[in-house]
């Protein structure tokens, strides 16, 4: 296990031997298993993430912070640990160092899982859904830390768009004038996580990961620093109705507002409301685009590596 001149983040062999070798690596966030899901279910969704990486030619290596070390790539045990440890902090870029010399565990978001990328020579990311502009934005300044990661990171990250609870609008504006580009998988449409279409156009589309790849590597080879954000709609039978699901998120920000919720928890106390409003149907979504975007990322890098 190579260890980092500080001693603060180690990277798996398995991680190590495929990233000497210029082999297919896919990072995986671990906010989703311990702040994302419920306890009895983040895991197995983390498991099986790590399991359709595999399935298509590539390695996956979840990014954590365990007892103050930074790990990329995780065994099976801190996976489980990661959703029950008391006290799980949620690591963006910001908190990646304090939190590791603090010797506490952390959970990556997004932005946290790019930053590490960046050290440990990751190009391709799967998550659920990107971060971005908060509605009302203009009187909290609420922007996630993951636009400005993907501005500064060349990874590809490939999602479901972004939450709907965001400003859209104000989100796809931030990445274009970033120069990150935005390509949408078998859709004209930025797709809103659990929701399949949108009134959104992508500039791009692709209908294959050979695409994808092709893209990725002239962006970069134009000497381009930033990431691509690879859209791909949430499975059709998993699809929420988009405008039962606008009513809902829009009680859950009120809500959420009311209560003093702000920062970091919001997203994880929307996502938590609309879970308890829709029965379940919304973590059955969350569950299925998480495992089938990574699938899709590693298709994108055994593309791209070949």
């Amino acid at each position: 296990m190579t260890r980092h001149p500080s001693g603060l983040l180690r990277i798996s062999p398995e991680v190590e031997a495929a990233l000497v070798r210029s082999q297919p690596v896919v990072a995986l966030e671990s906010s989703l298993i311990s702040h994302g899901l419920p306890p009895d279910v983040g895991p197995d969704v983390g498991r099986a993430a790590e399991e359709r990486v595999r399935e298509r030619g590539a390695v996956p290596a979840t990014i954590a912070v365990v007892g103050g070390t930074v790990r990329v790539g995780i065994d099976d045990e801190v996976v489980s640990r990661l959703a029950v440890e008391p006290n799980v902090r949620k690591v963006g870029p910001r908190d990646l160092a304090t939190c590791a010399v603090s010797g506490t565990w952390g959970a990556t978001t997004v932005a946290g899982t790019l930053a590490v990328c960046s050290v440990a020579g990751i190009h391709f990311m799967a998550t659920g859904g990107i971060g971005g502009v908060h509605r009302g934005w203009a009187d909290t300044r609420d922007v996630s830390a993951d636009l400005d990661e993907i501005a500064r990171t060349p990874v590809c990250v490939v999602c479901s768009g972004a939450k709907s609870l965001l400003d859209i609008p104000a989100t796809l504006e931030a990445l274009e004038t970033s120069g990150v580009p935005l390509v949408g998988f078998r859709t004209d449409v930025f797709p809103l996580f659990y929701v399949r279409e949108s009134p959104f156009p992508v500039p791009d589309r692709a209908d294959d990961p050979d695409a994808i790849a092709a893209a990725a590597a002239a962006h970069w080879g134009f000497g381009r620093t930033t990431g691509l954000v690879v859209a791909q709609p949430v499975a059709e039978e998993a699809a929420l109705d988009a405008a039962d699901l606008e009513r809902t998120i829009e009680a859950a920000v009120a809500g959420a507002a009311a209560e003093g919720v702000r920062g970091p928890a919001v997203t994880p106390h929307v996502l938590a409301a609309v879970h308890t409003a829709t029965a379940g149907r919304s973590l059955e979504a969350n569950t299925r685009l998480v495992v089938d975007n990574a699938g899709l990322a590693a298709e994108i890098a055994v593309a791209y590596y070949r």
